[in-house]
């Protein structure tokens, strides 16, 4: 359906992303950098421009970072590049060639962009609607812990995975009784491996956070008066005394509008090496899909990370104009728990085999991951120049022999060599 000008002449509908997040902001900033003149609507829930999410667990909550200095953008960026930016509408239709927001306003479109990021997996348990339970995926919830902390003496954080662990060194900064309760028998344990699991729990237990494994959660146990959370109920029936609650048990990808037309999705929106969807004429970006391995091409895996924003919008973008996709770009991520800097490049799933430069309990090792052979991904905990040789071989398809590795007086830069004909890494 396409638009049309003050005198009534049919125009191009042009580009419609929906979803005002890191990947929507970038595959628009991309189809301008390649070219497109074409016009461009941005549209996003939040009444904020969009904004850097990282820093909510951590400068922002800690008080250190404000939204101003979060946003991405400034607000003249958007019409001086003809962009329009539409906040704090929610679209609830979507069909072929139309959008329609909540308040029924109509967009109409000729190419669709989805960017719908994800939202937090809720916690369905008695005393989940309780004050003082909160969640954190934008700004609005990390402004409410903020607040919430100012006041707060006992903190209970359930969910021992990046988010969860980031406000638990923030709480635990600020002179609070912190409590980690993971469900599972290791923190982290999506994302690294068991040694560096073990090395975060004993961590942030050396700094006085009480970290439970393998615990479940049943029930937030109300106040006296019945207005906020007071304690929460374990499996066992311990209560764990609380004021304030925070739930980071991951996030679920937001397909509904995907839903909507068709198409496919499989534990998020499934595009391909391209960013396509099922439908061709849709591309997808960001924290909302799941895409084939982006180095091996192999299965389907969901990559919740800036790098993987930035680097899947510019591929959507090309996608859209009929471009080249961009280079395969390296998987990379980052999550700073006080003084512990954990950058992690590469993906470790499928590895068979393990080399630790360092000794964990310094608090100055990395774990590199490796697949017949071959080097496929790295942990680095306050050791930047492993993380960065790492990143540097991956990129060039590249290896560190394991045998070397280990050393961790010997740089790797030095040990990056050719990879020979080895399986690829998955």
């Amino acid at each position: 359906m396409p638009r049309k000008d003050g005198d009534g002449r049919a125009t191009s509908a042009g580009t419609l992303i929906v979803g005002a997040s890191q990947a929507g902001l970038q595959l628009a900033v991309s189809l301008r950098q390649l070219g497109d003149t074409e016009p461009i609507v941005l549209v996003g829930e939040e009444p904020h421009a969009p904004y850097q999410r990282p820093p909510l667990s951590k400068e922002f909550l800690s008080g250190a970072a404000e939204l101003d200095s979060l946003a991405f953008r400034a607000p003249s960026f958007y019409p001086d590049n003809g962009i329009e930016l539409v906040s704090g509408e929610r679209i609830t239709t979507l069909r072929p060639g139309l959008a329609v927001t909540a308040s029924g306003r109509e967009l109409p479109y000729g190419r669709l962009a989805l960017t719908t990021g994800a939202g937090p997996r809720r916690l369905r348990v008695p005393g989940a609607e309780l004050a003082g339970v909160c969640y954190l995926r934008d700004h609005d919830d990390a402004a409410g812990l903020r607040g919430e902390l100012a006041s707060a003496s006992r903190v209970v954080v359930v969910g021992g995975g990046f988010i969860g662990l980031e406000a638990a060194s923030v709480a635990r900064a600020a002179g609070l009784a912190v409590t980690v309760v993971e469900a599972a028998d290791r923190l982290l344990g999506r994302a690294v491996a068991p040694l560096v699991s073990e090395f975060y729990a004993r961590a942030h237990r050396r700094r006085g956070v009480r970290v439970l494994l393998s615990t479940g959660v049943t029930a937030f146990e109300p106040s006296a008066d019945g207005s906020r959370v007071s304690g929460v109920v374990l499996a066992d029936g311990t209560v764990v005394p609380a004021d304030l609650v925070l739930v980071g048990v991951g996030a679920v990808p937001r397909t509904e509008l995907a839903e909507q037309l068709g198409l496919e999705c499989r534990g998020g929106i499934v595009v391909d090496a391209s960013a396509r969807t099922s439908d061709p004429s849709v591309v997808a970006a960001g924290d909302c899909t799941v895409q084939p391995h982006p180095l091996t091409g192999e299965g389907l895996v969901r990559i919740e990370s800036v790098q993987n924003a930035v680097a899947q919008a510019g591929t959507a973008a090309a996608t859209l104009l009929g471009r080249p996709a961009p280079a395969k770009a390296v998987p990379w991520f980052w999550s700073y728990q006080g003084d512990l800097r954990l950058q992690i490049a590469g993906l470790s799933t499928g590895h068979d085999a393990t080399v630790v430069r360092g000794v964990p309990d310094d608090e100055h090792f990395s774990v590199l991951y490796y697949r017949d052979g071959r080097l496929v991904a790295v942990d680095a905990v306050n050791r930047p120049a492993d993380y960065m040789a790492v990143r540097k071989a991956l990129t060039q398809g590249a290896t560190v022999p394991a045998g070397a590795a280990a050393d961790a007086d010997v740089p790797l830069k030095s040990l990056i060599t050719e990879a020979r004909s080895a399986a690829p890494a998955a």
